[in-house]
Order: structure tokens, then C-alpha cells, then sequence
């Protein structure tokens, strides 16, 4: 099947703008799906037609869709559907065509997930991509600081020019922000927050030490590098590969028959060439199954932190 590219969905400014967007497009009129967008096939609606599949992503390193094309190709084959690549802008646009039906599956972060569900998004999560046999769904979001930084805990961060990835972002501020509060700094006022737009990116500057004294990032992204050094380290649920509810029954069956749990040996078995490259391997090496109930703790850490993105 032929992947196909959309074009990139347009950014918002902020987190004040982001929030607006948001309760504007959880309206009954901007959560509709448009003639042109969406076609009915049966109990269901797609957001381009019945032989297309929108998978949606954010572009978290200058890799993604290299790192999601075996996938998209191995959908591609067992739905018999086109793919199309949709990449946002940021976090913000990709919530936004959650929201506006503009996805039909996608990879989000925790909190992507619910923020999006939250402001009206239909989507069920179908599972989490692990990197390694025998791991569990979930991930390190990592403080670092520069290698020669004397700064050896997060109250260090106080008053720092300080790296997060995005306002939307599960281990690059979310969860960074709620172990700032705990180690006794604002995230917002007690330090100079600056939003590097990708893990790979906070990663760099923190590095360079000079936009950023300080930051987060997951920890796939931080083990790339030797000019920063961890300073402190939390588990976050893992990513989940999540799909339109309002797709039709027996494609939801299938989508989550093929998702839930396959590992990438079965996925090169299917003839999917693009998946056995050493490239593909170091991130992915199968999907476990997940559900809403697993992303209570970042509901948990949203009434902590009182994150206006977590509002609905």
C-alpha cells in the first residue's frame, strides 16, 4: 500500500491561545467531520474516506517518520488501506485534529491523550510501543543540565533558564513540572521556561548551555548525547497508539488486532521489509496493550499541578 503525505497542520501560538483553540474546537460544530473530510461507511465515519487511514504524529526528533514508517507500511498491508502521514506542527495541531476528526490512528503522549479526550476528542488507546523484550509500557522523563553544570537536583532549576519540550508534552513539562512544584520552584515563574519544540532539540541546548542552563527530555533522546548528564529521573506511562472511536466497528476490530500486540519479528515476517533495519530496532520492538484506566496518573498529576492544558 502506498503511504501518502498530508500536508502539516498549523501551529498555535502559546499556551493561552492553545487553550482557547482548544474549547473552540470541543464544540459540536467544530468536532463534526466535513463532507470532504470524512465519509460514512456503514456504523462509522473515516476522516478522509474508506480506503484511507490518517495516522497522525508529532514530530518529536528529526526521525519520526522514519521511525514510524515500518508501522504505517505493516497497517498498511493488514487494513488493505492507504496510509497517509500526517505530521503536526506540534502537540497542540495534533490535539486539534484529534478533536476536529481529522485521525483516524495515531501516536500521542499521555498526555496528548488527555488533553485531547478532555476537550472532546474521540479516541480509545490500543496499546504502548516497548523498545526491548520482556519491558513494560513506560519511559524516563529525565532532568538534565550540562556536563561541567555544578546544579545536582531540581531546586537547582530555580532561577535557570530552563529547557522543557512542550506545553503538551507528558515527560518534556507535564511531569517535569510537577517535580519542580514538589522540589519547590515554579515551573512558570520560579524559573525562565524556554519550549524547544522537540525532545532532540532540549537535548542540544541544554548541551550547548546557553539558551538553556537546564531542561527535560525523554530519556531516549538524552542517551544520545554525551554533553549533558541526568540529574533526576520519572517513570511516565508509556505513548499510546490510540484510534478514532469513530471509526466503523469491524475496522476497530481489526486496528486493534493488529496493534495491540505484535512484536517486529511478526511485522518483518509480514513481508515489511522497512522493519528490519537496526534503525527501526532501537525503537520498537513490540506493542502491549493499554488502556484509559492506565492514564489515571497523569489525571492524578493534572489536578496536582492545576495544568491549564489538562482542562477540558
Amino acid at each position: 500500500m502506498k503511504i501518502r503525505r498530508s500536508p502539516l497542520a498549523t501551529a498555535l501560538a502559546g499556551v493561552v491561545l492553545l487553550t482557547a483553540a482548544l474549547a473552540g474546537c470541543a464544540s459540536p460544530a467544530a468536532s463534526s467531520t466535513s463532507s470532504t473530510e470524512a465519509a460514512a461507511s456503514g456504523s462509522g465515519t473515516y476522516a478522509v474516506d474508506e480506503n484511507t487511514l490518517v495516522f497522525g504524529v508529532v514530530p518529536d526528533s528529526v526521525d519520526t517518520e522514519t521511525n514510524y514508517q515500518p508501522l504505517m507500511d505493516y497497517i498498511a498491508k493488514e487494513t488493505g488501506k492507504t496510509v497517509e502521514y500526517h505530521e503536526s506542527t506540534d502537540y497542540a495541531a495534533l490535539i486539534e485534529a484529534a478533536i476536529a476528526g481529522q485521525i483516524d490512528v495515531a501516536s500521542f503522549s499521555g498526555f496528548t491523550y488527555v488533553t485531547a479526550s478532555n476537550n472532546g476528542a474521540q479516541l480509545t488507546p490500543i496499546s504502548s510501543i516497548i523498545t526491548k523484550e520482556g519491558q513494560e509500557p513506560g519511559y524516563y522523563s529525565q532532568a538534565i543540565v550540562p556536563t561541567g553544570s555544578d546544579i545536582t537536583d531540581l531546586a537547582g532549576f530555580a532561577g535557570k533558564k530552563v529547557c522543557f519540550v512542550d506545553p503538551s508534552s507528558t515527560s518534556g513539562y507535564l511531569f517535569p513540572s510537577y517535580n519542580l512544584l514538589e522540589a519547590g520552584v515554579d515551573p512558570e515563574t520560579g524559573v525562565t521556561p524556554v519550549f524547544a519544540g522537540k525532545h532532540d532539540v532540549s537535548v542540544t541546548k541544554v548541551g550547548e548551555g546557553v539558551e538553556c542552563e537546564a531542561g527535560f527530555a525523554e530519556d531516549s533522546e538524552v542517551a544520545k548525547s554525551d554533553k549533558v548528564k541526568v540529574i533526576d529521573e520519572t517513570m511516565v506511562p508509556g505513548a499510546p497508539i490510540v484510534m478514532s472511536t469513530t471509526l466503523p466497528d469491524d475496522v476497530k476490530t481489526q486496528l486493534t488486532d493488529i496493534l495491540s500486540e505484535v512484536t517486529i519479528d511478526e511485522i518483518i515476517a509480514d513481508g515489511i521489509d522497512s522493519a528490519d533495519t537496526d534503525g527501526f530496532r532501537s525503537v520498537f520492538y513490540a506493542t502491549k496493550p493499554v488502556d484509559d484506566a492506565y492514564y489515571d496518573t497523569i489525571r492524578d498529576i493534572c489536578e496536582k499541578t492545576n495544568a491549564t492544558q489538562c482542562q477540558g
